[in-house]
């Protein structure tokens, strides 16, 4: 007998390209796993965001990709409602978040050095999203305050295929890679057809060792000029 499809709710596009991952034992085992975490564990992001970023960023319209390791693991209580940080973006929260993580932060003051943009009074990066910014955690969910904790679970080999799809089937995108850990998934690239910049992580510990000052904004968006594209407009509004 065939296999059953386990596809997500997703993109068209995204469908399509993975669509053997998603009949794979290595998926079916994935969801299995978040089934009974999900049973007596607390997971973010919420079950409709997990895809959020692809649903958001078609895979025909991807231009940028931002990689990012893990899903935000805490979350606010907001008017006596828990919001969590992660919903599917890395990097991102959700607009009525109230505390911007320090990495966040960093971009923010990257983009403002850079390009001269305002400071935004929330992070959410869904509007560079729909401009066609994929914003991939390698890891796409997490159990609630623990950071890494559905590492090594099936979510790398997914995203490594995303990344492999990408850069196979398309051409001319900017990969924006910030830290060691985004940069060992450069081997999955190829760069005779895409471009790679390359700087240190934003976070607090390391942003000042080479993220600040590397002008990956305005870089990429002469690259995609050059290449006859729509630039982003990276402002947050």
């Amino acid at each position: 007998m065939p296999k059953l499809s386990i596809a997500p709710k997703i993109e068209d596009g995204w469908k399509v390209a993975l669509q053997q991952d998603f009949e794979s034992n290595y998926f079916a085992d994935l969801k299995s796993f978040l089934t009974q975490e999900k049973q007596n564990k607390l997971v973010f992001p919420l079950g409709k965001d997990i895809f959020n970023a692809f649903n958001l960023t078609p895979f025909s319209k991807v231009k940028v990709v931002i990689i990012g390791q893990d899903p935000y693991h805490s979350f606010e209580i907001i008017n006596n409602i828990p919001i969590p940080h992660a919903h599917g973006l890395c990097f991102s929260i959700p607009t009525a978040a109230k505390k911007i993580p320090p990495s966040l932060k960093n971009i923010f003051k990257e983009l403002n050095q850079d390009l001269g943009l305002s400071i935004p009074t929330h992070g959410n990066l869904s509007n560079w999203a729909k401009q066609g910014v994929l914003l991939l955690n390698a890891t796409l969910t997490v159990r609630a305050h623990e950071a890494g904790s559905h590492q090594k679970k099936g979510w790398e080999i997914f995203t490594d295929v995303v990344i492999q799809k990408l850069s196979e089937q398309q051409e001319g995108l900017v990969f924006l890679l910030w830290g060691k850990f985004a940069q060992d998934k450069e081997i999955l690239i190829d760069a005779d057809k895409h471009s790679i910049l390359k700087a240190a992580h934003p976070s607090p510990f390391s942003a000042y060792h080479g993220f600040f000052g590397c002008k990956h904004f305005s870089r990429t968006n002469e690259i995609l000029k050059n290449r006859g594209l729509t630039e982003i407009d990276w402002q947050i509004k």
